[in-house]
C-alpha cells in the first residue's frame, strides 16, 4: 500500500523508461544521417576524382603541359636579292640573340627581376637601362619608341643581338642563373657588297612591324607576319617584301616553374623567302658609285670662278638605264649610308644623322627623290614642243648674247653669240637666247593675259608628254614627282604663300627677299614673260628628278616609248623555280613624229661629236664612230646657290645621266665621269672597243636569268644567251 501510494505520488518515475528509449532512437537516427552525409561526400569526391583523372584526364594533362611549354615564333630566313649575274647584293648571316620571356619574368619578384636583368647586361656587355627598356611593351609606362617591344607580349623579347658565340654558350650552360632567358641563333641581313658596291638607296632596309601593320595583316588573314616580324621600309626590301619575307615557323620550348629552359619539345618548319633577281649589274654599279663620289670630291677641290670659293657639291646622283626596256642597270646617290646600320636595330644617334640636314640627309635618294632644275638638259623636249606647234626643222633664230624681256636682259652662258642658227646648232652649243625667243613667242601668241590659267602653252604640254611632273612608276617606293611650274601651279602656290610673303613685305628692308615679297604679295599669281622664257631653258621653279630625266632621254633613244623604270627582274622560289617574271612595262608613247625624234637625235649627237659641241672636249680620242653617244649638258642656276651640273646622254643601248648639286658646269664637272661609265659599259680602251672587256659579258644586259643550281648555288646566266644585242 505504501509502495503504490509512493508511485502515485511521483508519476515521473513511471515515465522514465519510455523517455530514455526515445532519446536512444533519436541518437541512432542522427548517427545514420551523419554517416549518410559522409558517405555521400566521399562518393561525390570519388566521382569527381574519377572524372578528372580518368574521363577528362587527357585534356587536363594537356593544360598542365601548356603551362610548362612556351611557343616561340621562328623567323624564316629572308630571301636573297641578287644582281643580273646572280651575285648576292643582300644575303643572310647567323646572329646569336638573347631573348626574355616576359610572362616568366613577371612571375619573379621585382628584386629578382632586377638582379637577372643586371646579370644579363653584364654577360652581353650592354647597359642595364638598355636591357630594361627592351623588355617593356610599347605603350607601357617608361617605354621608348625605337627600343620598346612592339610584338606580342607572349613572344620572347630580343634584348641583345649579335653577341659573341662564347657568351651565348656561357649563358646556355648556366641556365639556372638565367631563368626566363633563351639564347638562339637567328638569321639577319648581310651585305656581301660585290666589287665594293654600296647601293643603300636601291636595297633599302628593315625594321620591326608596327601595331597598325600587324592589325591590318590579321584582318586580311596574312600569316606571313607576326609580332616579332621585321618588314621592308625602303628600297627593294619594301617593294618586294611580301616575296622576300617567307612564312614563319613555330618551336615549342619546355620550361620549369621558374622559367629555366629544359629543352625543345617540337617545331613546325617555316618557309624561306623567295629570291629577287634584279637588273642591277654589280660591276657597273661599282664604277658608277666610284665615279659619282670622285666627281663630287673633285668639284669640292675646284674653285667657282663666280664666287671665288670651292664648289659645295653637297649631293649628287647617277643613273644607268637600259634604253629599250627601262630597266635600271645602276643607280647611285650621294651622300649615302652603310646599310648595315639597320641590322639588329639602329642607334638613335645614327638615325638622327641620317635625317640631319647638316649631314646632307643621307637617307634621301637624290636619284629618285631629289628634285632639281634641269637647266639646258631640258632643251631637247622644248625642241619637240616647238616643232609640234609652228616651228620647222629649217627654222632659224638669232642666237644673240642676250634677249631683253621686259626690263631685264636674259643672257647666254658667258654671253656667247652665234648669229642665226637652227635647232640642231642651238642644241649643240646650248644657246639660251634661241630658246628664250621660242618661249617668249608662245607667251605672246597664247598667254599674254597673265591671269589666264588655261592659256595654251605648247612647251608645258610637251614637258608633260615626256612624263615630267608625274612619278615614273619605278619599283622603288617613295619617288618624287618633280614639278611643272605652269600657270596653274603658280596660282596654287600664290594662294598658299600669299599671307607669308605679304607679312614679310611689310617688314622694313630693301634686299632681294623683301622686294620679292612685296611684288609677290600683289601679283604673285601672274605668269609673266619672264616665267615663260625661264621655262624654255629649264630654269625657274620647274624641277625634275635624275630618274625622270633618264627616262625621258630613254624615249629619245628608243623612238618615243616611256617605260616604267624597274629594278626587279624576277622572283625565284627556294627550289629555284621562277614564281614571277617582271616584264618591262610601257607607261606611255610620246606624241612626237619619228622624223622629229631623229632630228633631235642628230642635234644631240653633234653635242658630243662636233668641235663646238658642249660635251665634245670631254670625249676627245673616244671612239665615237663605234660607240656614238648623244648628249646634252646643263648648268642650272639656283638663287643663293652655286649652279647644278648635269649631263644627260644615251646610246642605242643605254641612258647615262649624272647630276651634282652646287657642282659647277655640266661637262666641266660631270663630263669625265660620263666618259668613264661608257668606257666601262662598252670595253673602251683608248680608241679601241673591246666587248670582251666590257663590264657586262656581251656588252648589253643578259636576256636570261641566273641559273639556280640544285646545291643552292647561283650561277651566271647561260652563256649562249647572255646578251640581247650588240653595242
Amino acid at each position: 500500500m505504501s509502495g503504490l501510494t509512493a508511485l502515485r505520488a511521483d508519476p515521473s518515475r513511471a515515465a522514465r523508461p519510455t523517455s530514455g528509449l526515445r532519446a536512444a532512437v533519436k541518437g541512432q537516427l542522427r548517427i545514420r544521417v551523419i554517416m549518410a552525409l559522409v558517405l555521400a561526400l566521399f562518393l561525390t569526391l570519388f566521382g569527381r576524382l574519377w572524372y578528372l583523372q580518368v574521363l577528362d584526364g587527357e585534356a587536363y594533362q594537356a593544360k598542365a603541359a601548356d603551362q610548362s611549354v612556351r611557343e616561340i615564333v621562328v623567323q624564316p630566313a629572308r630571301g636573297l636579292i641578287v644582281d643580273d649575274m646572280g651575285r648576292p647584293l643582300v644575303a643572310n648571316r647567323t646572329s646569336w640573340v638573347v631573348t626574355i620571356d616576359r610572362t616568366l619574368l613577371g612571375k619573379l619578384d621585382e628584386p629578382v627581376q632586377k638582379r637577372l636583368l643586371r646579370r644579363i647586361a653584364g654577360a652581353v656587355d650592354r647597359p642595364y637601362a638598355a636591357i630594361r627598356e627592351r623588355t617593356l611593351l610599347c605603350g607601357e609606362p617608361g617605354s621608348m619608341a625605337g627600343t620598346c617591344w612592339n610584338g606580342s607580349p607572349y613572344q620572347p623579347v630580343p634584348v641583345a643581338k649579335d653577341i659573341e658565340q662564347q657568351t651565348a654558350i656561357s649563358i646556355m650552360e648556366q641556365n639556372e642563373d638565367f631563368p626566363a632567358v633563351l639564347v638562339e641563333n637567328q638569321t639577319v641581313r648581310s651585305y656581301p657588297a660585290p666589287y665594293g658596291i654600296n647601293a643603300a638607296h636601291l636595297l633599302g632596309y628593315l625594321s620591326p612591324i608596327t601595331e597598325g601593320e600587324l592589325d591590318r595583316a590579321e584582318k586580311s588573314e596574312d600569316a606571313s607576319v607576326h609580332g616579332a616580324s621585321v618588314v621592308g621600309r625602303a628600297g627593294l626590301e619594301k617593294a618586294y617584301d611580301r616575296y622576300l619575307r617567307g612564312y614563319p615557323g613555330y618551336k615549342q620550348v619546355a620550361v620549369d616553374s621558374v622559367g629555366r629552359v629544359l629543352g625543345d619539345s617540337g617545331e613546325v618548319q617555316g618557309r624561306v623567302g623567295d629570291t629577287l633577281v634584279t637588273s642591277i649589274d654589280s660591276r657597273v654599279q661599282a664604277v658608277v658609285e666610284q665615279q659619282l663620289a670622285q666627281t663630287i670630291k673633285t668639284a669640292r677641290a675646284t674653285v667657282d670662278e663666280v664666287t671665288g670659293r670651292p664648289y659645295v657639291a653637297d649631293s649628287g646622283a647617277a643613273v644607268v638605264m637600259e634604253a629599250d626596256t627601262g630597266r635600271i642597270v645602276a643607280m647611285a646617290s650621294q651622300p649615302t649610308y652603310d646599310p648595315k646600320l639597320w641590322v639588329g636595330g639602329i642607334r638613335e644617334s645614327e638615325l638622327q644623322r641620317l635625317y640631319s640636314q647638316a649631314s646632307g640627309t643621307p637617307l634621301l635618294s637624290r636619284a629618285t627623290q631629289g628634285q632639281f632644275a634641269p637647266g639646258s638638259t631640258w632643251k631637247p623636249f622644248m625642241t619637240a614642243g616647238a616643232l609640234g606647234d609652228g616651228y620647222t626643222q629649217s627654222t632659224s633664230l638669232n642666237c644673240s648674247s642676250s634677249l631683253q624681256v621686259g626690263n631685264r636682259p636674259f643672257k647666254n652662258y658667258e654671253s656667247g653669240a652665234y648669229g642665226y642658227i637652227g635647232f640642231q646648232k642651238a642644241l649643240e652649243v646650248s644657246c639660251n637666247t634661241f630658246f628664250y625667243r621660242i618661249g617668249l613667242n608662245f607667251w605672246q601668241k597664247y598667254g599674254s593675259d597673265v591671269a589666264d590659267v588655261d592659256a595654251k602653252d605648247p612647251l608645258v604640254e610637251e614637258a608633260k608628254e615626256f612624263g615630267f611632273g608625274s612619278t615614273t612608276g619605278i619599283d622603288i617606293p617613295g619617288e618624287a614627282s618633280g614639278r611643272i611650274a605652269d600657270r596653274k601651279w603658280k596660282l596654287e602656290y600664290y594662294k598658299t604663300m600669299k599671307d607669308y610673303y605679304c607679312k614679310v613685305g611689310k617688314e622694313p628692308g630693301y634686299d632681294f627677299l623683301h622686294r620679292f615679297a612685296r611684288e609677290f604679295c600683289v601679283e604673285g599669281f601672274a605668269y609673266r614673260a619672264g616665267d615663260a622664257v625661264n621655262f624654255a631653258i629649264g630654269q625657274g621653279d620647274t624641277v625634275v628628278t635624275p630618274l625622270q630625266l633618264a627616262r625621258a632621254y630613254g624615249a629619245l633613244s628608243n623612238g618615243g616609248t616611256l617605260y616604267e623604270p624597274s629594278v626587279g627582274k624576277a622572283i625565284v622560289d627556294p627550289a629555284g623555280e621562277v614564281v614571277k617574271q617582271i616584264e618591262p612595262k610601257v607607261q606611255a608613247k610620246v606624241d612626237v613624229p619619228q622624223s622629229d625624234l631623229d632630228f633631235i637625235d642628230a642635234g644631240l649627237r653633234n653635242v658630243a661629236a662636233s668641235s663646238t659641241g658642249t660635251m665634245n672636249w670631254r670625249l676627245l680620242e673616244f671612239p665615237l664612230g663605234q660607240v656614238p653617244i648623244r648628249a646634252k649638258t646643263g648648268s642650272a642656276e639656283v638663287y643663293g646657290k652655286q649652279s647644278t651640273s648635269w649631263v644627260a646622254s644615251y646610246t642605242k643601248d643605254y641612258v647615262v645621266v649624272m647630276m651634282v648639286s652646287q657642282g659647277g658646269t655640266g661637262s666641266g664637272t660631270s663630263g669625265p665621269a660620263i666618259r668613264k661609265i661608257y668606257e666601262t659599259l662598252y670595253g673602251v680602251k683608248g680608241m679601241s672597243v673591246k666587248p670582251a672587256e666590257a663590264a657586262i659579258p656581251g656588252v648589253t644586259p643578259p636576256a636570261r636569268l641566273p641559273v639556280f643550281a640544285e646545291d643552292g648555288s647561283i650561277l651566271p646566266p647561260s652563256t649562249d644567251a647572255v646578251a640581247k644585242g650588240g653595242s
